[in-house]
């Protein structure tokens, strides 16, 4: 059976896992693609096996894979015809995925995270202020309109993590949209867990709209350095949320 086509952004998802085949990792791509909107709600999964072939692993690790899944209220199994597993992405489980993911690091992990996720940020707007086609920078127009419009805190976070994505693509480098995706679904989830109101949410349309504009420009300068700052204030904002929860 054919594998369904999810667009350009999983193909950094549903890549093979060489040789760490243990099934929390596939367990760990799955989560990342439902918590990115990669795999949207209802999206069918492809089967066992062809989910075997496409992460290189053994059927029996995804289905262990499937059942914690499952187990998560991330997906659903129904039987007979028309039968698989489809996705379920309650904003819920996707936050409680994240907070878990949260509490597991250090603060100098978080630190850490945030440097690398900065850089490859920065390097992919100056990219694209040099590289960008004119389709690309529509594209980011309609994508920081979306952020602008949207009015819930998941649909926020899909929206931001569509930008990075697409400032990525406009770069035309596939290394560093590969290393965007990997560190959208590693650590950008993660940025959104202390965001959500109105003034964070307003102060991340404003450091959207600079980088699009620096890009539009075809200033690399402006566009790295409006990336880098956009990503080291929600890191300093989850970092200061992570010590606020420590001391409750």
């Amino acid at each position: 059976m054919a594998v369904p086509f999810y667009g350009r952004a999983s193909a950094a998802v549903f890549s093979p896992l060489e040789s760490m085949s243990r099934s929390e990792l596939v367990v760990c791509r799955l989560m990342d693609a439902i918590a990115l909107g990669l795999l949207p709600d209802a999206e069918q999964l492809p089967g066992e096996m062809d989910l075997a072939s496409i992460f290189g692993v053994s059927t029996v690790t995804v289905r262990e894979a499937l059942s914690v899944l499952r187990a998560e209220g991330l997906i659903e199994t129904r039987r007979g015809r028309g039968g698989g597993s489809f996705v379920r992405a309650p904003e819920d489980g996707v936050n409680r995925l994240a907070r878990r993911r949260l509490d597991g690091l250090a603060l100098s992990e978080l630190r850490d995270l945030g440097d690398v996720y900065a850089a490859i940020s920065g390097a992919s707007s100056a990219l694209a202020a040099r590289r960008s086609s004119p389709d690309d920078l529509v594209r980011l127009g309609r994508v920081a309109d979306a952020l602008a419009a949207a009015d819930t805190a998941d649909a926020r976070r899909r929206a931001d993590g569509h930008f990075h994505i697409e400032v990525a693509a406009a770069a035309q480098s596939p290394q560093l949209y590969h290393e965007e995706v990997r560190l959208q679904a590693e650590f950008g989830t993660l940025l959104w867990i202390a965001f959500g109101d109105d003034s964070s949410h307003a102060q991340m349309v404003r450091s959207c709209r600079a980088v699009v504009a620096a890009i539009a420009e075809r200033d690399p300068r402006a566009a790295r350095e409006a990336a880098e700052q956009r990503v080291a204030d929600s890191t300093a904002r989850l970092i200061d949320y992570r010590l606020n929860e420590d001391l409750t």
